[in-house]
């Protein structure tokens, strides 16, 4: 029997699915990084914040792994508790850890300037808009409705506790095209701030766009990031850039006000019969 012929999309971009933290919102991604050193300074185990943002973009339960899994905290907590953390340590620490987040996450629910633009343009343009997160679908109830007070309102919300796992899996982003209506997931494209949304986006056969001056991997606010020289901040994006190349995004920009002009981009690349797995 021969084999069926396979198709290569070739139509425009019809749906975008965002990152929310150092993404969408919370420029720098502080939320989760604020609540992660109060956690362990409650258990008597210093972090820095360069731990905390050890596994951004992860589950939070995943990213509370991440953390322990650096060698620096890996011996802060033996020297503290004369045995590294186990399961039980872990799943304690996690309920801990949820309503410290909730109590916090609706302070960090600004949109990232040009965010809002972006997304009116791109609607004109017949592009639906969803979204993934780290975030549990307890803190998403929070955090969505103070966005939207803020004028941002995604299509769709997916979080990594209603389906079979979070990032880098590609559950949350095949939930999203269902939810959206959009098919094939060659007609979408996954944005975020960290590799693990790339690896995300790449799972679910998607192209991927990543951010590099509002999130994790910066880690500085807007007022930071304004105050870079020009030369500092090409820097930066360069470096961040390479990050997020290697972990195999298609393109990466500055923020998502340049959303607009990446999405032009790929579907130049689709034009020209390229898809997100060559």
């Amino acid at each position: 029997m021969q084999p069926t012929a396979q198709r290569t999309y070739r139509g425009p971009v019809r749906g975008m699915i965002l990152d929310w933290a150092g993404t969408a919102v919370d420029y720098g991604a502080f939320a989760p990084v604020a609540v992660f050193v109060r956690l362990f300074e409650q258990r008597g185990v210093p972090i820095t914040p360069e731990d905390a943002r050890a596994g951004m973009g992860l589950m939070k339960k995943d990213h509370l792994r991440a953390i322990l899994d650096r060698p620096a905290v890996a011996a802060a907590w033996r020297s503290v508790y004369g045995a590294p953390p186990a399961v039980q340590h872990i799943d304690e620490l996690f309920e801990q850890f949820i309503p410290l987040q909730m109590s916090v996450v609706r302070e960090y629910a600004m949109p990232i300037p040009g965010l809002i633009d972006a997304i009116t343009e791109l609607r004109k343009r017949g592009v639906r808009i969803g979204t993934t997160t780290g975030y549990l679908r307890a803190m998403m109830d929070i955090l969505a409705p103070a966005a939207a007070a803020h004028g941002y309102r995604p299509d769709s919300i997916v979080c990594p506790d209603e389906v079979p796992a979070g990032r880098p899996a590609p559950w949350m982003c095949f939930q999203n095209a269902m939810l959206l209506g959009v098919y094939p997931m060659a007609a979408l494209v996954k944005v975020g701030d960290t590799p693990v949304d790339i690896e995300e986006g790449l799972n679910a056969g998607m192209w991927t766009v990543g951010v590099t001056l509002t999130g994790n991997l910066l880690g500085l606010t807007e007022a930071e990031v304004n105050a870079l020289t020009p030369s500092d901040r090409a820097e930066a994006h360069k470096r961040i850039g390479e990050q997020l190349y290697a972990a195999g995004a298609h393109l990466v920009i500055e923020g998502v006000w340049d959303l607009p002009r990446a999405i032009n981009e790929i579907e130049a690349r689709i034009r020209r019969g390229e898809t997100p797995t060559m």
